[in-house]
């Protein structure tokens, strides 16, 4: 077995499947990270506001990511999936349906119900990918998958601009134009759940992966007997994680409003926010592909501490106010995010046999972080104005440089 392969013939086909659910809730978050302006626009809001979006999102991968992982634990992998699917395209039919209400906090509820998909879909997705393979190659397959990930946030935004293309509607239709796009989704995300009962999976156990490529028996591990609580390198992972989450939905958040301030040198007609959004987006998903291969020949954990280092070296430069130059800082703190949220998973569910699902659902659970921090963002910008906004997530970015050179380290005596 060459241990530096992606996957093995046997489990490509259900590698592509679970890459497709990667694509899927990419789209769903790029369009939502274009509704914070279009909603300060059409319904008044102040920015503080309008983060309540990302709120109610991963308030619900809060909420649902424990759940999801002791339904798995009893059902398996597959129905974990074909649950969250069908979460998913509840919400976004709901969503749709009471467009016409021009309620921001129906929306929200809305969201909800969506966001306890996505949490589903994560919560099964993401360690079901490290599993597809050799063990040595699975930060760099969750990278690779978390790539298509990356180029559904880039059509997500050109999404929004059909929503955006409504802002002289009248009462009552001002939010209108998100009954097609949602309507849409909800339809192809019940397709796939249907391709997904219909298909045969492999369900892989945690406590021993035989195959005749893969011979690894995790339960010789010392370390699988002792508590999570007591697994420091899962224990910083979740605390990791946090930080990453809280710090990217910031940012990807309030990029259009970095773009379009007045205040701003460039800035640009609103309209076009979700082209710039979308540019951002690219360079995410550049990362996460370029990272990916690049992972065969450097450690994750050394790519993961300069990467986050670059980040925080970035945002000064953003919060300056230099025009050009920070506009462009801007974009490679995008690119520089790119490798942290898969590597972060990968490391965290290392070595957990047994406990690799729950461990799953806590590392979930930690993209709470995406509920937190947007609004304080937000109000940090209304306070002040956009660009000082973008201090606020460096101290996020210091701890992953923390994480990656020394938490991420599984000890043999903890």
């Amino acid at each position: 077995m060459n241990k530096h392969k992606l996957t093995t013939k046997d489990y490509l086909i259900p590698f592509i499947l679970i890459t497709s659910l990667f694509f899927m809730w990419g789209i769903a978050h790029g369009m939502l990270d274009t509704l914070n302006k279009h909603f300060q626009d059409m319904l008044n809001m102040s920015k503080a506001q309008s983060g309540m979006i990302q709120f109610s999102v991963y308030t619900a991968y809060f909420g649902m990511a424990l759940p999801a992982g002791y339904f798995m634990r009893r059902f398996g992998y597959k129905k974990g999936i074909i649950l969250g699917l069908s979460l998913f395209a509840a919400g976004a039919f709901l969503i749709a349906a009471t467009t016409t209400f021009e309620s921001f906090w129906i929306f929200l509820i809305c969201l909800f119900v969506m966001g306890y998909g996505l949490a589903t879909l994560e919560t099964a997705a993401n360690p079901y990918t490290t599993k597809l393979g050799p063990k040595e190659s699975a930060e760099r397959r969750i990278n690779f998958s978390q790539s298509f990930n990356g180029l559904a946030w880039v059509i997500g935004p050109l999404i929004g601009l059909f929503i955006y293309g409504n802002n002289g509607a009248a009462e009552g239709e001002k939010l209108s134009s998100m009954i097609l796009p949602y309507s849409i989704i909800g339809a192809i995300v019940l397709i796939v759940a249907i391709i997904f009962i219909k298909t045969k999976l492999p369900e892989i156990t945690d406590e021993e992966v035989s195959h005749e490529h893969v011979n690894v028996v995790v339960t010789d591990n010392p370390l699988v007997n002792k508590p999570l609580i007591k697994q420091r390198h899962f224990v910083l992972a979740v605390i990791a994680q946090f930080s990453y989450v809280a710090a990217q939905t910031g940012i990807f958040s309030y990029l259009i409003n970095f773009v379009t301030d007045t205040n701003q040198t460039p800035h640009f007609d609103v309209a076009n926010g979700p082209y710039f959004l979308s540019i951002g987006f690219a360079l995410f998903m550049i990362g996460r592909m370029s990272g990916s291969l690049l992972m065969k020949i450097f450690e994750p954990t050394k790519m993961l501490a300069l990467y986050a280092l670059m980040c925080c070296l970035l945002l000064p430069v953003v919060s300056m106010n230099a025009g050009w130059v920070s506009l462009i800082a801007l974009y490679a703190v995008f690119f520089f995010m790119s490798i942290m949220f898969p590597t972060i998973f990968a490391l965290g569910i290392k070595d957990l046999g047994s406990k690799t699902k729950k461990a799953a659902s806590f590392i979930v659970m930690a993209i709470v972080g995406g509920a937190v921090f947007p609004p304080i963002m937000g109000l940090i910008a209304d306070k002040y104005n956009m660009s000082a906004g973008f201090f606020a997530p460096i101290p996020f970015f210091i701890f992953i440089v923390y994480y990656a050179l020394k938490g991420s380290v599984i000890m043999k005596q903890q």
